[in-house]
């Protein structure tokens, strides 16, 4: 990550909120330090709502239960 930094675009995702990631990098300073790093030049979006991949799963779930 060091090597790209201001100088390529990066993607990265995560399902994690950022007041969890102290849990994850079990340190609070290391896990500050990462998140002020990761977004100082970035655009953080936050995707809400019912999973799309679910979506085949639970109509074919519910297909299922009708027809029992």
């Amino acid at each position: 990550m060091s090597l790209r930094y201001e100088i390529k675009s990066t993607i990265i995702t995560t399902n994690i909120p950022f007041s969890s990631w102290e849990e994850s990098f079990s340190n609070k300073i290391v896990s500050a330090a990462i998140i002020d790093w990761l977004v100082r030049h970035s655009k953080v979006f936050k995707i809400t709502g019912e999973s799309y991949r679910l979506k085949d799963y639970k109509n074919e779930k519910s297909l299922n239960m009708r027809q029992s």
